[in-house]
C-alpha cells in the first residue's frame, strides 16, 4: 500500500505541475492581451478559445486513448496507429487556417475590430495544429511509459516559453494578436523538441520501428480517449454558448468578464485534469495486471484530492477577495466589467466542488476499459446538462443564471458518478466495477 501511495503522489504531483504550467500559458495570453489590446483583444481571445479546445481535445483523445491502450497491452503498433490517426486533422486544420480563418471568426460571433483580431489569432493557431497534436501524443505516451518527470518537464518548459514569448512579441516587438498566437503555437514545438530524443533512448518502449499503424485500432483508441475529447469539446462549446448568452444579456463587456472568469477557472480545471491524467497510467497498469480493487482505490484517492483542492481554492478566494485578481485583466478599469467578473468568480467557482470528481472518474473509467461510463460522465457534465441548463437559467436569472449553470450541471452529473464509484464497493469488496450504467 505504501508503494502505491508513493507512486500516486509522484505521478499526480508531477502531472499537476505540468498541467498548471500548460494552463498558465493560456492565462498569460489573457493577461498580456488585456494589457496590450484592451477589452476588444480579450473578447477576441475568448471567442476563439473553442477552436483551441477542439485542437487540444483531439490531441488528448488520441494521446490518452493510445497511451491507455499502450499501458494495458504494451503493443508496438499503438504508437504508429496514434500518429496515423492524428495525421488527418494535422492536414485539414492548417488548410482551414489558411483559407477560412475570417469566416470562422465571424461564425464564432466576432465583428468589427474584434473580427480582425480573432481572425488573425485563428490563422496562426490552426497552422500550428500538427505540433499541438504531436506534443499531446508524445506527452501521454511518455507518461504511460513510466516517465512522468520528463512528461511534466516538457509541458512546463513549453508553457514557460509561451509566457516569455507572449511578453516579447506583444510589447517589445509590437506584434499584437499575431504575436500572442505565435507564442501559443511555439509552446508545443518546444515540448516536442524536449520529448523527441526519448524515442531514441534504450528505455523507450514505443517507437515507429516497433510496429505498423493499424487503422482498425482507431475506434478502440478513440473510445478510450473520448472523455478527454468530450471534456475539451464541452469546454469550447460551453464558452461558445455562454458567450452568445452573455452578448445578449450584457454585450461585449459581459463577454470580456467571462473571459476573465473562464481563464481563471481554466487553471483550477487544469489541476483536476492533472490529477486525472497523472493517475491514469497507474489505473491502467493495475487493471491490465488483474488488480481491479487497486484501480478503483486509485480513482477514489484522486477524487478526494480534487475535493480538497476545491475547498482550498474557495477558501483562498473568500479570504483574499477577487477584486485584485480581476484588476489584473481589467487594464481600462471598467467598473462594470469588474463587478461582473467578481460575481462570476464567486458563483462559477462553486462548480469545482463537483467538477474534479467527475473529471477523475471519467478518466478512471476509461483507464479500466469502461469507455461507456467515462463517455457518459463527460457527456452529461459537458454538454447534455450544462447547455440547456445555461439557457434556462439565463432566462430565469439573467447573468447570475449563466454563472451558476456549470455548478448545477456538475452537481447533477455527480449523482450517477458516485453511484458507479461507490455502489459496486458495497456489492463487491474486490472493487471490480462492472460496466452497467
Amino acid at each position: 500500500m505504501r508503494g502505491l501511495r508513493g507512486q500516486f503522489v509522484r505521478y499526480v504531483s508531477l502531472n499537476m505541475l505540468g498541467m498548471a504550467g500548460l494552463s498558465c500559458y493560456i492565462l498569460a495570453d489573457t493577461f498580456f492581451i488585456a494589457k496590450g489590446m484592451g477589452g476588444d483583444g480579450l473578447t477576441a481571445l475568448n471567442l476563439v478559445l473553442p477552436v483551441y479546445s477542439v485542437i487540444n481535445g483531439l490531441g488528448l483523445m488520441i494521446g490518452m486513448g493510445g497511451g491507455t491502450r499502450y499501458a494495458i497491452s504494451r503493443k508496438g503498433s499503438v504508437f504508429p496507429s496514434a500518429l496515423a490517426l492524428a495525421a488527418i486533422p494535422a492536414v485539414l486544420f492548417p488548410l482551414l487556417g489558411l483559407f477560412g480563418s475570417r469566416p470562422l471568426a465571424a461564425l464564432l460571433g466576432a465583428e468589427g475590430a474584434v473580427l480582425d483580431m480573432a481572425a488573425e489569432y485563428l490563422r496562426v493557431l490552426l497552422l500550428f495544429t500538427p505540433m499541438f497534436l504531436l506534443n499531446n501524443i508524445l506527452v501521454c505516451f511518455v507518461r504511460n511509459d513510466g516517465e512522468p518527470r520528463l512528461s511534466m518537464a516538457a509541458m512546463a518548459v513549453g508553457s514557460l516559453s509561451n509566457i516569455v514569448l507572449d511578453y516579447v512579441y506583444i510589447f517589445p516587438c509590437g506584434m499584437g494578436m499575431f504575436g500572442a498566437a505565435l507564442a501559443t503555437g511555439t509552446a508545443p514545438v518546444v515540448g516536442t523538441l524536449l520529448l523527441t530524443p526519448y524515442l531514441r533512448g534504450r528505455t523507450c518502449g514505443f517507437s515507429l520501428r516497433k510496429g505498423r499503424a493499424r487503422p482498425a485500432a482507431w475506434g478502440d483508441m478513440a473510445l478510450l480517449g473520448m472523455p478527454s475529447l468530450i471534456g475539451e469539446l464541452s469546454s469550447g462549446t460551453v464558452i461558445l454558448v455562454f458567450n452568445s448568452l452573455l452578448l445578449g444579456l450584457g454585450g461585449n463587456t459581459a463577454v470580456a468578464a467571462y473571459g476573465v472568469v473562464a481563464n481563471c477557472a481554466l487553471v483550477i480545471t487544469a489541476l483536476f485534469t492533472g490529477v486525472a491524467q497523472g493517475v491514469q497510467p497507474l489505473i491502467s497498469e493495475a487493471w491490465g495486471g488483474g488488480r481491479p480493487g487497486e484501480a478503483a482505490r486509485l480513482i477514489r484517492w484522486g477524487s478526494l484530492l480534487t475535493v480538497a483542492l476545491a475547498v482550498l481554492v474557495y477558501l483562498l478566494a473568500a479570504v483574499w477577495q477577487t477584486g485584485p485578481l480581476v484588476a489584473l485583466f481589467n487594464e481600462q478599469g471598467d467598473p462594470v466589467l469588474a463587478a461582473l467578473a467578481e460575481e462570476g468568480i464567486r458563483l462559477y467557482f462553486l462548480a469545482f466542488f463537483f467538477q474534479g470528481v467527475n473529471i477523475v472518474a471519467a478518466t478512471g473509467f476509461s483507464a479500466m476499459e469502461q469507455g461507456r461510463r467515462g463517455f457518459l460522465v463527460s457527456l452529461l457534465r459537458g454538454l447534455v446538462l450544462v447547455i440547456p441548463g445555461a439557457v434556462l437559467m439565463a432566462e430565469l436569472w439573467g447573468i447570475t443564471g449563466v454563472w451558476l449553470a456549470s455548478a448545477a450541471a456538475e452537481g447533477l452529473t455527480l449523482v450517477p458518478t458516485l453511484r458507479w464509484l461507490f455502489g459496486e464497493k458495497k456489492r463487491k469488496k474486490s472493487g471490480n466495477l462492472e460496466e452497467t450504467p
